[in-house]
């Protein structure tokens, strides 16, 4: 398939060299497309900025530290939530960076995948089946639990505003179900008003972040001295300091997740071989230090550490320490108004991939979820899909937030481990690889080494117990629910599934796609 496409990427640039550049990159971006097998029925509305921004809001480091700095607190302390930050920032990178390489190959909404089936010398069928099934599961939970975590810190504005209100897991379910709903409406429009709210979302993040640091740096009287981003706590119950440690490198790892929406954008995105990698790329990097910096002024703002530490919320408490009550809630709208914008562009990623995983028939109802609005040009049928799926996922926390955690702490591991797959397939295909536009040239091998057994490690964390002594409300979930996962997908695919799903289909040569196009 690879050998395929620079041929009309050729053809396209001979034929029309006079064309104006913008509709240049369209003719280009149409022709990788068709060479792939697909007719484009996505409007391409997203720049560059635009596909950065879907990541950028994804990774969200207001939602993400602000949902587990607490945790980190009691696992490691400061010097991990620090440290610990700029170590997984890093690896993280790597992971970014052999992703993009493989984005660039195969710029498609079925993103981790297609690119699978595409880089398996034997077994195509099996292994898109199982990444596609993991990114699926990753991006429903993903979905969830950030509005599950804005209706949790919604709720924790509205007790401040009103001492009386007391919140309850079944009015944190309705609230959440509220959210996605909305989010949903949102994503039924058109692609540009998705474009034009994470542009907004952008902004947001980075003026509520500058907001956030400076009221932490400049109104306290009192800051922590500088050598307290050495303090090591260690309040998990485990008697191992290291292993306390490493634990608190899941906050870092909790906050780096859905990168891959810059992936999933790709037949909506303008020079997509190119753009799509730059936006993985660029969101993680500029995630990792713009994380740093709030993450380090909320460490030297943090008055009692055990008081704090021992609170509901504690990334709220210090505010209310460290500003007063007023100023604190004032912010406190700014990490719901982020968590939103992250749970919005959660749900569009999600979106794409349950269109694009369905145009190649591995989805019950594939003929509905793989329709095109014709007035919105965006997959509203997919949406509401990506948002029963995620209500679904929110439902047992109307009984028991223990059975909640243990739905959606797969997310993380879904995720990652779909990530893995087509860096690992890329490995194996060695010197046979057919890069795009961006790739990372003699440093391509190594870098998928580290990305692969990074993503091994933090997997194997994030399933591992986390708080002592381990009880029903303690114990850590997440490898009974992969564990659920799998074995669904795996009854599913030797039951059925293999004998009509071979992975990523082609409908046709690159002219009898082009014929296709609906716009």
């Amino acid at each position: 398939m690879t050998e395929r496409i620079p041929a009309p990427r050729a053809r396209a640039r001979g034929a029309h060299s006079g064309r104006p550049k913008a509709d240049q990159s369209a003719l280009d971006d149409d022709a990788t497309l068709h060479a792939m097998g697909y007719p484009r029925k996505l409007t391409r509305r997203f720049q560059a900025f635009d596909n950065f921004a879907i990541s950028f809001t994804i990774i969200n480091i207001i939602s993400g530290i602000f949902s587990s700095f607490g945790f980190g607190m009691n696992a490691g302390g400061p010097r991990i939530l620090v440290f610990g930050w700029i170590g997984v920032s890093v690896m993280v990178l790597f992971v970014g960076a052999a992703m993009a390489e493989v984005a660039s190959a195969y710029p498609t909404s079925g993103a981790l995948y297609f690119s699978a089936g595409k880089l398996a010398k034997k077994h195509k069928g099996a292994w898109s089946w199982y990444t596609g099934w993991l990114n699926f599961v990753g991006q429903v939970g993903g979905t969830a639990a950030t509005g599950y975590a804005a209706a949790t810190f919604i709720q924790a504005f509205v007790a401040l505003q009103w001492p009386s209100y007391r919140p309850t897991a079944h009015q944190t379910v309705l609230i959440t179900a509220l959210i996605i709903v909305l989010q949903g409406l949102a994503n039924t429009y058109t692609v540009q008003l998705v474009a034009v709210l994470n542009r907004i979302s952008v902004w947001w993040l980075l003026v509520g972040l500058v907001v956030i640091v400076t009221a932490l740096v400049a109104v306290p009287d009192h800051h922590r001295p500088a050598s307290f981003i050495t303090h090591f706590a260690n309040n998990t119950g485990f008697t191992s300091g290291l292993y306390g440690g490493m634990l608190g490198l899941l906050v870092t790892s909790w906050t780096f997740t859905g990168f891959d929406g810059s992936f999933h954008m790709s037949e909506e995105t303008v020079q997509a071989t190119v753009n799509a990698p730059k936006g993985i790329t660029r969101s993680i990097a500029y995630s990792a230090v713009t994380g740093l910096i709030l993450m380090l002024a909320l460490v030297y703002s943090i008055g009692d550490y055990d008081s704090v530490a021992s609170a509901s919320a504690p990334p709220v408490q210090i505010l209310i320490d460290a500003l007063g009550l007023g100023t604190a809630k004032a912010l406190l709208l700014i990490v719901i108004g982020a968590m939103l914008f992250c749970g919005l562009a959660n749900l569009t990623s999600n979106t794409r991939q349950i269109f694009a995983f369905s145009r190649d028939g591995a989805m019950p109802g594939s003929r509905w979820w793989h329709s095109v609005s014709p007035r919105t040009r965006t997959p509203v049928k997919a949406v509401w899909l990506a948002v029963a799926c995620s209500l679904a996922l929110v439902l047992p926390g109307w009984w028991s937030h223990t059975a909640f955690t243990a739905i959606v702490s797969v997310n993380v591991v879904g995720l990652f481990l779909a990530y893995a797959v087509p860096i690992l397939l890329r490995l194996r295909l060695g010197a046979e690889f057919q890069a795009g536009p961006w790739h990372l040239g003699r440093w391509g091998r190594p870098v998928g080494v580290v990305a692969v057994t990074w993503i091994a490690l933090s997997s194997v964390l994030f399933m591992l117990p986390q708080a002592s002594p381990i009880t029903v409300d303690s114990f850590n979930y997440a490898p009974i629910a992969l564990a659920a996962v799998l074995l669904v997908a795996t009854v599913w695919w030797f039951t059925t599934a293999r004998r009509h799903f071979q992975g990523p289909v082609s409908y046709g040569g690159p002219d009898e796609v082009a014929a296709m196009d609906l716009i």
